[in-house]
């Protein structure tokens, strides 16, 4: 896809969100993009950002180690979460390259996340990830194991990493009260954490996809996860 393509796309995503957060009642600029640009090329990315997009999601952290060394050096005010599954072994690249890790959904990780951090003297964001949708195999699977994360950083076990909030995946349905659902637990799951430790600053939502993020922003996303509407299809890589 070429460079006006995706400034053009980026455009109508921007638009979309900017009517969806009128329409569910919500302050304009209260929902932020995250492009994903899992298996889209470097030259992708540094179109958005000509574009005005600043912030990206990646799911491997391989891949995200090579194709964001190459992005900063010429645009080093872009910003990259990671997004997919983090295995503990990747950890130690993962800090070096993002400034936010989506997907956690263990204390272990959290663990690692901390010794990394503090090997690299460095601090970085999570979120949590919550497990609302059957078809998802990511994330906390019960509210007491993400309570009990929750509250190891609250009580300053992992002083290098910050909790900013909650993500989570949908179930991949054409059934819309599923996936409102899937949406609207973790927006109740988010605010009874909140009441529980409200010394964190715990305000992202990050949920909603290209298929279903106006969904999302009814429920209360905070930003929204979106690859194949700015990006097109993925260019999967030759096996």
């Amino acid at each position: 896809m070429n460079c006006a393509d995706i400034k053009a796309n980026l455009e109508k995503v921007q638009s979309a969100i900017s009517d969806a957060e009128r329409l569910s009642g919500r302050k304009t600029g209260s929902v932020c993009l995250l492009a994903v640009s899992k298996f889209h090329p470097v030259s992708s990315v540094i179109a958005a950002l000509n574009a005005g997009q600043i912030l990206f999601g990646e799911n491997r952290v391989q891949e995200a180690y090579s194709k964001f060394s190459e992005v900063f050096t010429s645009f080093p005010s872009a910003e990259l979460h990671i997004i997919g599954t983090l295995q503990k072994n990747k950890v130690g690249r993962a800090v070096e390259i993002c400034s936010c890790i989506e997907s956690v959904d263990s204390l272990d990780l959290i663990q690692e996340i901390q010794k990394r951090c503090a090997a690299k003297n460095k601090t970085i964001r999570i979120l949590f990830e919550y497990h609302t949708g059957e078809e998802s195999k990511s994330g906390f699977t019960s509210f007491e194991s993400l309570l009990e994360a929750a509250a190891y950083c609250a009580e300053g076990h992992a002083p290098r990493v910050i909790p900013a909030g909650f993500m989570t995946m949908a179930p991949f349905t054409q059934d819309e009260k599923a996936v409102r659902k899937s949406f609207s637990t973790l927006r109740i799951t988010a605010e009874r954490i909140r009441q529980m430790f409200p010394a964190l600053d715990l305000c992202t939502l990050s949920m909603g996809m290209s298929g279903d993020y106006r969904i999302a922003i009814e429920e209360g996303s905070t930003e929204v996860r979106i690859g194949t509407a700015i990006f097109g299809e993925r260019e999967y890589p030759a096996e």
